[in-house]
């Protein structure tokens, strides 16, 4: 069985890409001592960056409460260095094992811890989404293999009913051939 993996990770959107951009230009700007005070736009900076660390953080650190044994290990970040010259985290991703399991009954328990993990945050990103999609489309998958499953073990029970014994009947049937082999 192929083990594959799959992200959930979390940009924090275009303040984040906002941040960045002036973050360079005031870094830029900057020649000073790093003991200058600063500005009331670098010290607003420093409040958002700070913010989105902050929501970052919680969101991948939810993934990883939800989920459990799917987690193939700790979050990692993307991050924008402040005016202060502190590094600030502005997204993040988690890694999951999104194989499927080695019964149906396995890939339908997994596929459903995937989407509690990849749904956990408040605010699920658009990757979140994608991969709760794939294993709910990995869980329906399962399932139709379970009911084939059922089906044909249905339909050979029916057969063995048509020629007059029960299931259990044709067993103790075969099984008694078996017991007494005849000569020919």
């Amino acid at each position: 069985m192929q083990v594959t993996s799959s992200s959930m990770n979390y940009q924090y959107g275009s303040s984040a890409d906002s941040a960045q951009k002036r973050e360079d230009s005031s870094l830029s700007a900057k020649t000073a001592a790093s003991s200058q005070k600063l500005s009331t736009e670098e010290q607003t900076l420093i409040a958002e960056l700070s913010s989105t660390d902050t929501k970052v953080r919680a969101h991948e650190a939810a993934h990883i409460a939800a989920g459990g044994g799917i987690v193939n290990g700790g979050a990692s970040f993307s991050y924008a260095k402040g005016p202060d010259g502190k590094m600030y985290a502005t997204g993040g991703e988690v890694p999951i094992d999104t194989s499927e399991g080695k019964t149906p009954r396995e890939t339908i328990q997994k596929a459903r811890q995937i989407v509690a993990a990849a749904m956990a945050p408040a605010d699920p990103s658009p990757q979140d989404y994608k991969v709760a999609a794939t294993a709910t489309v990995m869980e329906m998958r399962a399932h139709m293999e379970e009911m084939k499953t059922l089906q044909e073990k249905s339909n050979g029970q029916e057969a063995y009913s048509q020629n007059g014994l029960s299931f259990e009947e044709s067993i103790k049937k075969s099984q008694s051939m078996e017991a007494s082999p005849m000569i020919r």
